[in-house]
Formats: C-alpha cells, structure tokens, sequence
C-alpha cells in the first residue's frame, strides 16, 4: 500500500467523533493526516462538540475534547494532498464562508480526487460548488442544500449508518456510518488492509 496524504479541514465545534474517529484510523492504516483550521496553526487547540440522537427531533449537543491541529492552514498547498476530508457538526456553516477553504475544496474536486464528507460537512461542497450533478449523503438538513446546489441528496438509513460513494465524493449522514464511510474511503484511495 503507497501511503498516502490527507488533508482535514475542521473548524471550533466540529463534531468530536466526525473529527477524532477517522484522524486515527487513517494514521492507524499507514497514512500521514494534516489537520488544518482556518486562522490557526498547528499546535493550536479547537473546541470539538459532541452530537446524540436522543429521540428529539434534532440531535443534542454537548462539549467535546480539544483537538490539536497538526498542520498550519496557510501553508496548505492541496496539490501536494491524495485526498481530502471534511467532518460535520457546526464548523462547517462558519468554514464555507472562507474563500481559501473553498478554493481547496475546489481544487480536489478539479483534481478528481478524493472527497470524503459526513454530517453537515457537504455543506462545504455545496458552498464550493462541486456538488452538481453529483449524489451525496449528509445529515437531513443538509438536504436543501444539496438539492439547491443541483445534487442528488442519498437519505439516511433508518440507523443513520450508510456511506454513498459517487466517483472521487465520498459521503455519509453521521458518525453512527463512520464503518461504512471509512470503508469507502479506504476503498477510494486504494487502500489494502490485510489481516
């Protein structure tokens, strides 16, 4: 297996397990992860928060780990990345506002290379622009987005544990589909796990 590169974008209160779940099992696979947030540089700290499905008709949130990032955002050069990933939670409504984020996403999207989104991280690819013509996962409310940036919008399963895979876009509703969506992932980037 060629070890690959990744970028990963967050941003203050991204969901924690979106975050921390699949930044070690990347690294634990073989692969080298840079962790990047608009404004900051690593060594620097981001709040994560931690969203549950509690049989309220949204998810609840509550304060997760600090996460450190391992890489500074203004030297990101995305030409020098395999492959890009993009966790959900609230960092994304705040991160697709910064036309340097978008341009990266844009710059995989261009590039064919890999995109894996979860939650609201689609929020990001519609913003950019790359989701036309293309279908994605996402959390439900992330729906109009998808559709209105001329998407094809995959529902949740009933368990929320389902991956969609469309070409280099990689996409999943939330973090109970982290298997299925790591998996794809793996699967994209032409990762081999033998026992």
């Amino acid at each position: 297996m060629a070890k690959k590169t990744i970028l990963m974008m967050v941003g203050d209160f991204v969901e924690d397990y979106e975050v921390m779940v699949p930044y070690q099992m990347l690294l634990m696979v073989g692969h080298s992860v840079h962790a990047v947030c608009p404004g900051k540089q690593a060594g620097d700290q981001i709040a994560t928060a931690i969203h549950d499905f509690e049989g309220d008709q949204t998810y609840s949130e509550k304060r997760g780990h600090n996460f450190t990032l391992n890489a500074t955002f203004d030297e990101v050069d995305p030409a020098t990345y395999d492959a890009l990933v993009i966790p959900g939670g609230r960092a994304p409504e705040y991160l697709r506002l910064d036309a340097r984020v978008l341009e990266i996403v844009r710059h995989f999207s261009a590039a064919e290379k890999p995109i894996a989104a979860i939650c609201h991280g689609p929020q990001i690819l519609t913003a950019a622009g790359v989701v036309k013509g293309k279908a994605c996962s996402a959390y439900p409310a992330v729906r109009p987005e998808i559709e209105g940036g001329g998407g094809t919008f995959i529902p949740p399963s009933e368990t929320f544990d389902n991956a969609h895979v469309d070409g280099n876009l990689v996409t999943a509703p939330a973090w109970p589909a982290h298997p299925a969506w790591i998996r794809a992932l793996l699967d994209v980037l032409g990762t081999t796990i033998e026992p």
